[in-house]
């Protein structure tokens, strides 16, 4: 997936449709000149619905449609003939997404599974016809209820990407050479901080036709819960991972410290974020022999861990092994 194709947030005008209006008609016919009233009511305005779908990765359908408009019901008629309710608009929206409201920043809802619909706004109601307003006393009412308007706001589309595996780690780690290694994806690597500027799946092939998604999340760097860095457009997206693979290079002047900063700026965003299964990957093993990769482990937090190598790839079974426990045990 080109990062230029991954859009994870957009700003968007929705419009409801209008209720149409209740009819006042009057019952007349050739055999009666005076009758009672028989309006229609109006039908209601047309909706906004969300629907999850599965096959959608990205809110790039939305970048260049700001504005979404429903159709407006029509108005009641004779015969106590009711309008026809306005056209709904849906969509078709990536699972994960966060609905949020644009004034007040609140979290509306979020679209979590495939063929789950949210009506994000209400059509307005259509009106009543006058023969819901006889009585004893008006026998002839020539007044019927206009329709409901239509509601109008803006809101935020958030994508948080849903992935078995998300990798995390300081910018320059190895994490999108370890996603090119072991999937299909063809993430942008470079040797300069914030190669990635936008998340990046790739499917996992494991064995007996066994696979399971990663997503490569952009770098971490310290205080980032703070906004610094790309800081937050970062840290939703690990929030819909099930499994967090921290990656800590072998050369790292202090890989405990470089460990506790990280899992602090994932609680510092998220305490939640804590509670999900963590996983250690050592890269850079083709640097280390076998005396410093023994220093190291006496070190390391009392977590599962794996030395790997995406450029000799070794450790890459192991680490697949390491995953696939984490995920389905």
């Amino acid at each position: 997936m080109g990062n230029s194709n991954f859009i994870d947030y957009v700003k968007l005008n929705l419009r409801s449709g209008n209720g149409g209006g209740g009819s006042a008609h009057l019952r007349r016919d050739k055999i009666t000149s005076k009758g009672g009233p028989d309006g229609g009511d109006g039908g209601r305005g047309g909706h906004i619905i969300l629907r999850g779908c599965k096959n959608q990765w990205t809110l790039l359908p939305f970048r260049y449609r700001k504005h979404i408009k429903a159709g407006h019901g029509e108005n009641g008629s004779k015969s106590t003939s009711t309008g026809a309710n306005g056209e709904d608009v849906y969509l078709d929206v990536p699972l994960g997404l966060v609905v949020r409201n644009a004034e007040t920043q609140e979290i509306e809802h979020e679209i979590t599974q495939e063929g789950e619909e949210y009506i994000v706004l209400k059509g307005g109601r259509g009106g009543q016809g006058n023969v819901h307003f006889k009585n004893s006393v008006r026998q002839t009412p020539r007044f019927a209820q206009p329709g409901e308007l239509g509601l109008e706001t803006w809101i935020i589309f958030e994508l948080k990407v849903l992935a078995d595996v998300g990798l995390v780690g300081f910018p320059n780690v190895g994490k999108s050479t370890l996603l090119s290694v072991i999937t299909a994806a063809k993430p942008k690597i470079a040797d300069y901080e914030f190669t990635t500027l936008k998340p990046n799946l790739g499917i996992v092939a494991y064995r007996d036709g066994k696979s399971f998604i990663m997503a490569d999340i952009p770098g971490i760097i310290e205080d980032a819960h703070l906004g610094k860095g790309i800081g937050l457009r970062f840290l939703r997206h690990i929030e819909r991972n099930s499994v967090l693979l921290i990656m800590i290079p072998a050369d790292s002047n202090d890989i405990v410290q470089d460990y506790k900063v990280l899992v602090n700026e994932l609680k510092m965003h998220n305490s939640e974020l804590l509670d999900k299964q963590r996983l250690l990957a050592i890269t850079k093993d083709d640097l280390l022999d076998d005396e410093l990769r023994d220093e190291i482990k006496l070190e390391l937090p009392d977590i599962p861990y794996v030395f790997i190598s995406s450029v000799t790839q070794t450790g890459l079974d192991q680490l697949k092994d390491m995953i696939w426990q984490a995920i389905h045990f």
